[in-house]
């Protein structure tokens, strides 16, 4: 652990609940930011708070280094949007090669008010679950994009100002992996049962990886990196050992 204090961007996901719980066991003290940009999946906002509310009870360990959370309104940014992330259409492919459901700047903005919120809070390290691995081809995911905006806000904020993405050479296997590792059984039914990926907002449907349509391209991926998991020889999330009791 370094003194070193940190700021996760925080949605509620599979991917940024592993990094608060990285974060949590890096850094001795951490405190988590989520946006409300009209999307769709608005129920992240709701998952997020059942995420931190089981991290302090059923990680004590971690709890006390957990500390503020705070949620920026971006609803400009959905209404600049014209994407399948902020609007009622299906999700497709675009002409420009990327899917639709891209919202041009919105990491670029998550991080630059992110990095607004730690100056003045005091935090220094950024914590995102952005990945170029497994993803969609967002540019704004690219590890060259993140080193670079990391050198504009350090200049622009005239202090350093760290970007760490620990998932960012992970694929989704290696992510259920990467949890069970921090936090055994107890994490990973955390993700399964309280974390929200699917890009339509589905609470109804539970799948043996967590809840969601089982068809948008979040849940595909989620979906196929569990089953990868599983084929390496890890054990469901409910048969893990505990790793935190060890």
């Amino acid at each position: 652990m370094t003194p070193r204090r940190a700021l996760v961007l925080f949605s509620g996901g599979q991917d940024s609940t592993v990094c608060l719980a990285w974060a949590l066991e890096q850094y001795s003290y951490v405190e988590t930011i989520g946006f409300d940009y009209g999307q769709r999946h608005n129920v992240e906002l709701e998952c997020r708070l059942a995420v931190r509310s089981q991290i302090y009870t059923q990680f004590p360990q971690w709890g006390g280094r957990l500390g503020e959370d705070h949620l920026i309104d971006l609803s400009l940014l959905g209404q600049l949007s014209d994407t399948a992330l902020t609007q009622e259409r299906a999700i497709e492919m675009s002409s420009t090669g990327l899917p639709n459901t891209f919202v041009p700047g919105r990491n670029l903005l998550f991080f630059t008010f992110a990095a607004a919120v730690a100056y003045r809070r005091g935090l220094n390290v950024l914590v995102g679950g952005m990945c170029e691995t497994d993803y969609s081809g967002y540019p704004d995911c690219r590890d060259n994009t993140l080193k670079s905006l990391q050198v504009s806000l350090s200049l622009g904020m005239d202090t350093p100002m760290a970007i760490e993405t620990p998932l960012m050479w992970l694929d989704k296997a290696q992510t259920w992996a990467l949890s069970a590792t921090l936090g055994g059984e107890r994490l990973n039914e955390l993700i399964v049962e309280n974390t929200h990926t699917c890009y339509l907002g589905d609470r109804e449907h539970r799948h043996e990886w967590g809840y969601g349509c089982g068809q948008c391209p979040a849940c595909a991926l989620r979906a196929r990196g569990y089953k990868a998991w599983r084929s390496r020889g890890a054990p469901s999330s409910f048969e893990a050992t505990d790793r935190m009791d060890l």
